[in-house]
């Protein structure tokens, strides 16, 4: 194992313990990057202006670079710095904050789910991006193309990706314009979410493919982290059936389980000049990456870190990331998969007879349901 793999790792956590105790910010020989472990190098990480999201010498991967899917990841404010992420985050972040949780609620509730491996899966992954692509003003149809599209254009967010799935996503990232162009062409604005958004990129310098790519970034977004947190939250219930009763309260299942096994386990930045973190001198170019899953697991950011409690006291969590690329959905997210685990549980009462294994990530701790066989 090393602080990669370990993403999708049975139990990686024991394994993050020891990071923690070589030093909060030290140098792997073998990936030949920096790894930041500790809750307090984590946060002194994000929080450094010269800590970049994207190396800069290469903004857009190499890989996508050509196609329309790179056209539309070097717009999305998550992956630049400055103007290109503070305008187009000053008009999604307010609207996102200003969602009315039932109504949420009440749009997950309205997709049917299945039961079985199947129903979760589609639940997972599906769902959240159906009901983002309703706030955002799309019919319920529209919605099902809208998630099967955004499926494909995540492809071009991982390194692991094909030709083939790249050459998908480039096709998905087209048509997702196309999609979103005659969205903000229609006459009146029957979202109050879209309404707002366009209203704030008015009074902005942002060109409308800004807008566009920004809200393609919104639903793919949504799609892995998402799915994850629900999928996650669906093993603490295997791990913990102590939990399984009526009493059991879904909003502080799923606020602990996104501090205790994290969809996304770790991010990365990019040394853009030379500075000092925690008494460790960083050179321009060299990469860092962020054990977010790791920092939760910190002792000195919670007490009793590896028991999961309902109801902790003073919960804190690195897992949406802080400062000037904090999440600005965070509290969506949640609303979301909390909205779904109740659905879920609705009409998945056992959820004994599930396997799972971890979907390929350098990142994420997605879990991938199926059924197991019938005795």
């Amino acid at each position: 194992m090393d602080p990669i793999t370990a993403a999708t790792h049975a139990d990686p956590y024991s394994y993050y313990a020891q990071l923690r105790a070589e030093g909060g910010l030290f140098f792997h020989q073998g990936l030949k990057l920096w790894v930041a472990s500790s809750a307090s190098a984590v946060a002194a990480v994000l929080a450094h202006p010269d800590c970049h999201v994207r190396p800069d010498a290469e903004p857009v991967p190499k890989a996508i670079a050509n196609g329309m899917a790179g056209k539309v990841f070097g717009q999305l404010m998550r992956m630049n710095e400055g103007e290109r992420q503070c305008c187009p985050r000053s008009a999604i972040q307010p609207g996102l904050q200003w969602i009315d949780p039932q109504q949420a609620e009440a749009l997950v509730a309205a997709r049917l789910i299945t039961p079985g491996a199947d129903g979760i899966q589609a639940a997972m992954f599906r769902g959240p991006v159906c009901v983002v692509a309703a706030l955002l003003g799309y019919a319920p149809a529209q919605g099902r193309i809208i998630a099967e599209l955004t499926a494909d254009f995540v492809a071009c967010l991982s390194p692991l990706s094909t030709p083939a799935q790249l050459a998908t996503a480039h096709t998905a990232a087209e048509q997702l314009s196309g999609y979103f162009v005659e969205l903000l062409d229609e006459q009146a604005d029957q979202s109050p979410l879209l309404a707002g958004i366009r209203q704030r990129f008015a009074s902005s310098s942002a060109s409308n493919e800004t807008l566009i790519a920004n809200l393609i970034g919104l639903l793919s977004q949504t799609y892995d982290a998402t799915a994850g947190l629900i999928g996650n939250a669906v093993l603490a219930l295997i791990a913990n059936p102590s939990l399984r009763h009526d009493a059991l309260c879904i909003d502080d299942l799923i606020a602990e389980v996104q501090r205790f096994d994290p969809s996304v386990q770790n991010t990365r930045r990019f040394v853009a000049a030379p500075c000092e973190i925690q008494g460790v001198h960083l050179n321009r170019g060299d990469v860092i990456l962020v054990l977010l899953a790791s920092a939760n697991r910190d002792p000195q950011l919670n007490e009793n870190p590896d028991a999961f409690l309902l109801h902790r006291p003073d919960r804190r969590s690195c897992t949406f990331g802080a400062g000037r690329h904090q999440c600005p959905g965070q509290m969506l997210a949640m609303g979301i998969a909390g909205a779904t685990l109740r659905q879920i549980l609705a009409v998945n009462p056992v959820l004994d007879r599930l396997d799972w294994d971890y979907r390929p990530s350098l990142n994420g701790r997605v879990p991938a349901f199926k059924d197991l066989p019938v005795a």
